[in-house]
């Protein structure tokens, strides 16, 4: 009797399909990329500009109006900077997931016409926000040079960090847009959803401002150690270990998010040409 074969995990068969379509993935990024900016002078300048005057927004009324101070731990003693390397994962999660969300109504043209893989278009999204995030980054460096002088040798570490962004937003994104395919108020609730996701990170706000029974909201929350990591690895000037048992934690969050946005869609996705 010839021995049957094992049948493949449905999460490994899924990550599998994403790498063999490679190609398909990078021709969906650039197409993405160069969309956003079609038709305007400025280009991928206007990605930077949206997030610094939001930044300074926020700064004029914290730091200025509001006297808000840094936490003992910080490290840096510039606001500024401080807000700056906290804005910047939140940026990459956020607009991922939000442009995810309504992403396959306005692909509906492949997904119904064509024998076509729907679920690379948020792993497109992301690594089309990826390169822009990366031109934030090289801002953040340079503001770094001439507010305090320095830059810290732990940025070779931001990929690790990168990469859970990235599982935690595509899983996300891979919820909100099939929901959103079935329901159209999935946009207007994830708006106020990631409005809500915000303030519960600690990017305008520091931790010990937040009364001990909200502190769960805190520890619960995924991006709270993503961020506190990325002002290490940026503002740090020396190259201190990272903390593993947070960066374990942010991992298993982040895997587990994508496995079950991966599982939740593949399910959803059998519908999808008949409802689009």
């Amino acid at each position: 009797m010839t021995p049957t074969r094992p049948k493949s995990l449905p999460g490994r068969h899924f990550v599998r399909n994403l790498i063999e379509r490679r190609a398909l993935i990078a021709q969906l990024v650039r197409r993405d990329f160069d969309q956003r900016y079609i038709g305007s002078a400025a280009g991928w300048l206007w990605g930077v500009a949206h997030p610094l005057i939001s930044l300074l927004t926020y700064y004029f009324v914290f730091q200025i109006c509001l006297k808000q101070t840094l936490p003992t731990d910080a490290p840096t003693t510039s606001y500024v900077m401080f807000l700056l390397s906290g804005y910047l994962p939140w940026m990459l999660f956020q607009d991922t997931v939000t442009r995810s969300a309504s992403s396959l109504v306005e692909q509906s043209n492949l997904i119904t016409k064509t024998v076509f893989p729907s679920e690379v278009v948020a792993v497109a999204i992301f690594l089309s926000s990826l390169i822009q995030h990366l031109i934030g980054l090289g801002v953040v460096m340079v503001a770094g040079l001439v507010l305090v002088h320095s830059v810290s040798p732990m940025l070779l570490l931001l990929p690790v960090y990168m990469l859970l962004v990235g599982l935690l937003a595509i899983g996300i994104g891979w919820i909100a847009s099939s929901l959103h395919v079935y329901l159209r108020d999935t946009g207007q609730v994830l708006t106020i959803v990631m409005t809500l996701w915000f303030w519960a990170t600690p990017i305008m706000i520091r931790k010990d401002q937040v009364p001990p029974y909200l502190q769960f909201i805190i520890q619960w929350n995924p991006l709270s150690r993503i961020v506190e990591a990325y002002r290490d690895e940026i503002l740090r000037p020396t190259w201190p270990w990272p903390n593993l048992h947070e960066l374990g934690i942010g991992a298993a969050y982040s895997i587990a998010v994508f496995i079950a946005g991966g599982l939740f869609f593949r399910v959803l996705k059998r519908g999808f040409a008949d409802v689009l």
